[in-house]
């Protein structure tokens, strides 16, 4: 990757996001739509079908004065600004969702308020060291936050793969 470039998010036309990725790559401007596998059922059969990640979202990799082009494409509406200025995504969250979808056959995605919780580091698995906080530890599934879009990836990830760092609470408790 070039120094100067960034990872922006933006926002498209609903259904869009597959054709404006292509329409990006015709243009030879760097793009990433993530796709998941969805099983769709119809009533003579189901169907595997690979469908946007993120709802009205692609991610393109360009240097900051590189928005006008990215502007002028077919069914881009237009970047996702944070404080006033298109939200710069970091590398490191692309790369999650990148390993996250080639090593995880069974992704959903959930819109999530961030929160500080307890911070955990994934002991073994796919994400082997990665720290983060989490915002809920359910019985079989561990979520994966991307700060920056405030969407939380979820994959069936044991408990014993994750060891507790620190606490935001103290536990008075008496063992």
């Amino acid at each position: 990757m070039e120094s100067g470039k960034n990872w922006y998010a933006v926002y498209t036309r609903p259904k869009w996001e597959k054709k404006v990725s292509e329409l990006l790559s015709r243009k030879k401007i760097e793009n990433y739509c993530p796709l998941y596998k969805s099983v769709r059922q119809w009533s003579d059969r189901k169907k595997t079908i690979m469908e946007p990640l993120f709802t009205s979202y692609v991610f393109v990799n360009i240097e900051e004065n590189g928005q006008l082009p990215v502007k002028q494409t077919d069914g881009i509406l237009n970047f996702v600004y944070w404080l006033g200025k298109p939200a710069v995504i970091k590398n490191e969250e692309i790369d999650v969702i990148r390993q996250f979808l080639s090593e995880n056959d069974h992704v959903k995605l959930e819109q999530i308020e961030v929160n500080l919780n307890d911070r955990v580091k994934i002991i073994n698995g796919p994400f082997q060291y990665w720290e983060g906080s989490v915002t809920e530890i359910r019985p079989k599934s561990v979520k994966v936050l991307l700060p920056s879009l405030g969407y939380a990836l979820v994959a069936e990830i044991p408990k014993s793969r994750v060891e507790l760092i620190s606490t935001n609470y103290a536990m008075n408790e008496a063992s």
